[in-house]
């Protein structure tokens, strides 16, 4: 029986060692925190977006971009660092900056979306739904722009979206008669599309419902505060990680740690492009007197989500090009405050919102790194940035199937190493 090791314990991870489990594998998930779910996982957005996933490199986006950073209120942020990774991931970041490009990801991510859609109600089944706040409330994306809700239109139109009956384009009444919680925004909008059996949960609560079943199984061992701080290999083939002083012998080993896949794919000579997109959430509690909405929304212009999960609503902003920087920088959660306001006075209580702050692990395209690597046995479940939680259940599949000795179910191209 092959024993694989799963570095990192967030969403990717946790449902990457299910998936092995699954396969018949023996697991041992390595995590550096005393628990999971801590980096990404812990108070990301909640949704699960299979077909709005388009990505941040677009054309326009650089343009856009240097408007923003003059803005306290500005969906992105940077922050000049004298780093050769901020340097070269912006590089990389510009040349998918393309219509073409964004096309071409977008494509690809849909691919992943869909598989991950089937893949994550398999494992959700086992799962009480009330205890991980899943829903299925569908997703409407706001807009305040005709251009570009002309291009999303068109996208749709490209995708065969439109007219399907999965996917609607709304005008702004239509878009409070779906949402009545948006009547204060209706002003600002000039429509909508709406996309059916797009999901809601909470994060968090997923994996620690998730690990709690992996802990069942006899052949799964779970490894905190632990980091592993590098590989071993033997003539090119990975045998075994290396936590402190000892070291774990494998057969196979799968890198999901987020940002810190980047220094342990760096100590066996892989160069991952990958660089942390900071975003912020707020978590807000319903109260009897609140109008939340009820259905998944994102503000597109203004880069904010909104998502009800269980009693609260979560709020998730920002792409701050910042460094490896966690903390919650009061100006830029006043910022959120003030949009959120705006935008949906009264949804929750504001005021005594729990604020979070998170790194994203982005690649500049986008699409995540899947996959084999040139070293025998040592795999890639990276970069997923603002979609950990949506493609984290096909990805995990595809590694399961890889792993086995199988093919990938969907094809790789522009998503591998």
């Amino acid at each position: 029986m092959k024993h694989v090791a799963v570095i990192g314990g967030g969403v990717v991870g946790l449902s990457t060692a299910s998936a092995l489990l699954a396969s018949g594998f023996e697991v041992s998930l390595i995590e550096r925190e005393s628990a999971v779910a801590q980096g990404a996982s812990h108070a990301n957005g909640g949704q699960l977006s299979y077909r709005y996933v388009s990505p941040l490199a677009d054309a326009g986006v650089p343009l856009k971009a240097l408007g923003w950073m003059c803005k306290q209120d500005s969906p992105q942020q940077f922050r000049v660092e004298f780093s050769l990774q901020q340097w070269s991931w912006i590089a990389r970041f510009l040349v998918h900056c393309t219509a073409r490009a964004n096309r071409i990801t977008t494509d690809r991510l849909l691919r992943l979306g869909r598989l991950s859609q089937d893949t994550f109600s398999a494992v959700s089944m086992a799962l009480p739904a009330a205890d991980i706040a899943l829903r299925t409330p569908g997703k409407l994306v706001i807009y305040r722009s005709p251009g570009e809700l002309a291009k999303a239109a068109a996208s749709a139109r490209n995708n065969g979206e439109a007219g399907s009956g999965e996917v609607s384009l709304l005008s702004p009444s239509e878009c409070v008669t779906l949402e009545p919680a948006l009547a204060d925004a209706k002003r600002l909008l000039v429509g909508g599309v709406f996309t059916r059996n797009e999901a809601v949960a909470d994060c968090q609560k997923f994996c620690h419902e998730l690990l709690a079943r992996l802990n069942r199984e006899s052949n799964f061992t779970l490894i905190t505060s632990s980091a592993a701080s590098s590989l071993v290999l033997r003539q090119n083939r990975l045998v075994a990680v290396q936590i402190g002083q000892r070291e774990i012998a494998v057969t196979d080993a799968v890198i999901a740690a987020g940002l810190g896949s980047v220094d342990l794919a760096a100590s066996v000579g892989l160069r991952l492009p990958i660089y942390p997109i900071k975003g912020y959430s707020l978590s807000a509690a319903i109260g009897p007197s609140h109008c939340a909405p009820d259905i998944s929304v994102t503000d597109f212009e203004q880069k904010v989500l909104y998502a009800r999960i269980g009693q609260q609503l979560r709020i998730a902003a920002m792409a701050d090009i910042v460094g490896n920087d966690v903390t919650v920088d009061p100006r830029r959660l006043n910022a959120l405050k003030r949009i959120v306001r705006a935008t949906l006075p009264n949804a929750g209580d504001y005021a005594n919102a729990v604020a979070w702050a998170g790194l994203r692990p982005s690649t500049p395209s986008g699409a995540p790194i899947l996959g084999a690597t040139p070293i025998s046995g040592l795999w890639l479940n990276v970069g997923h940035g603002p979609l950990g939680f949506t493609f984290a259940s096909g990805s995990a599949h595809i590694l399961a199937e890889l792993i086995a000795g199988r093919p990938s179910p969907i094809s790789l191209d522009g998503l591998s190493f």
